[in-house]
């Protein structure tokens, strides 16, 4: 048995006509995308997941191969985690303590400075970082719209970095609404890391790992209340 990460992507698609409209821009096509994104633009960030469930139902369906959303298998599972898990950790500290203050931004979180010793809110905003971010993200911003968007403009050099800025900037105003301007510029930054990484090995797995420990360090220093001092720590 073939598993699905190890279909080729140069596979035959089988002749499905509702398949095919799935994978294609007509109506069919166009409609799945209106869900999708719907899904998260409408309900919200609580209901980013949604939309990547969506997204793996649109895979099947279409008949879309998985590695045309970035599921590809890893070489190596424990090399995969251990390199997504320290790109995310020094990101987040590039971020908060060099990136955001060179761009004025103010040193606490308050969108969610709520959380800072807050024992309760813990488990839920452990969901939200892994699931969430991770999964949800990563999966509606890099493996869904980069594959309607490579579909639609080919895979050009220019239209590659032209996904890239897009889907960067899509990501950055989905932000907004929660996070402020701060949050926003910060999201359109680390949107065009990620996606300068995907548009250049399109997988996703690092990625995935990568968001979740991004955005759990960030947990991390808004909990311990030490916000101030990482953001202080090179620009006193």
């Amino acid at each position: 048995m073939v598993h699905p990460m190890d279909e080729s992507p140069d596979a035959e698609v089988p002749c499905d006509p509702v398949a095919a409209g799935l994978r294609g821009f007509g109506p069919l096509g166009m409609i799945a995308m209106l869900v999708i994104l719907l899904a998260l633009l409408v309900a919200g960030n609580p209901f980013v997941p949604l939309s990547a469930i969506l997204v793996l139902i649109w895979a099947r369906w279409s008949q879309t191969p998985w590695r045309e959303i970035g599921y590809a298998r890893p070489k190596s599972w424990s090399a995969t985690i251990v390199v997504g898990i320290t790109f995310g950790v020094a990101l987040k500290l590039l971020m908060k303590a060099i990136v955001m203050p060179l761009l004025g931004a103010d040193p606490i979180n308050h969108a969610f400075h709520y959380l800072a010793g807050n024992r309760e809110a813990l488990p839920g905003a452990i969901w939200m970082m892994i699931v969430i971010a991770g999964f949800g993200e990563e999966t509606v911003f890099r493996g869904y719209l980069f594959e309607r968007l490579g579909k639609l403009f080919g895979s050009a050099m220019w239209a590659r970095a032209g996904i890239v800025l897009l889907t960067a900037v899509v990501f950055g105003l989905a932000h907004y609404s929660n996070q402020g301007l701060a949050g926003s510029e910060q999201a359109a930054i680390v949107g065009l890391v990620f996606g300068a990484i995907f548009a250049r090995t399109g997988r996703i797995w690092m990625l995935m790992f990568a968001h979740a420990a991004f955005d759990l360090t960030g947990l991390t220093m808004i909990y311990l209340d030490v916000e101030s001092n990482v953001a202080h720590f090179v620009f006193k």
